[in-house]
């Protein structure tokens, strides 16, 4: 009888512990921004209601708040007496190059530019490559970022 209790004690812990597990799908962030039919090729109809489309606009709409976990490039990092007028220099330069976001703050008493809101590492690498000719100094930062558009 006790084995019973004891086997019984032991499902039960089971199920509740596989009950628990929360299983997230990781997204393809390399298809962000890319229009479907692009990515199916051509010959290729889909019939749509507006109702679709409409649901993804709400979806998006509603998790545009929500905190999203990324990474950053910080391509300046400073706290000398030119430190404000250079950040501002540095955020016209790679706002008018990239067509990325740009982000400037100021944390006392440093001055930080980044650029970016990549979904991965391997993303952020790319234009990394591209950048560190030019910022030598620059890094890959993970951070809190915007919802992708």
């Amino acid at each position: 009888m006790k084995r019973i209790i004891i086997i019984l004690i032991c499902l039960a812990a089971g199920f509740t512990a596989l009950q628990a597990q929360e299983v997230t799908t990781p997204v393809d962030s390399t298809l962000i921004g890319k229009d479907i039919m692009s990515i199916m090729g051509p010959g290729v109809t889909v019939s749509q209601s507006a109702a679709v489309r409409q649901a993804l606009a709400n979806h998006i709409r509603s998790n545009a708040a929500k905190p999203l976990s990324g990474y950053r490039i910080r391509v300046y990092y400073d706290n000398g007496q030119q430190a404000r007028s250079r950040s501002e220099v540095i955020e016209r330069t790679l706002r008018s190059q990239y067509g990325l976001g740009v982000y400037r703050s100021f944390e006392s008493p440093n001055y930080k530019v980044s650029i970016g809101d990549f979904r991965t590492k391997d993303e952020a690498l790319k234009v990394y490559n591209a950048l560190k000719g030019t910022y030598p100094t620059a890094y890959i930062i993970k951070e809190t970022i915007n919802y992708p558009r």
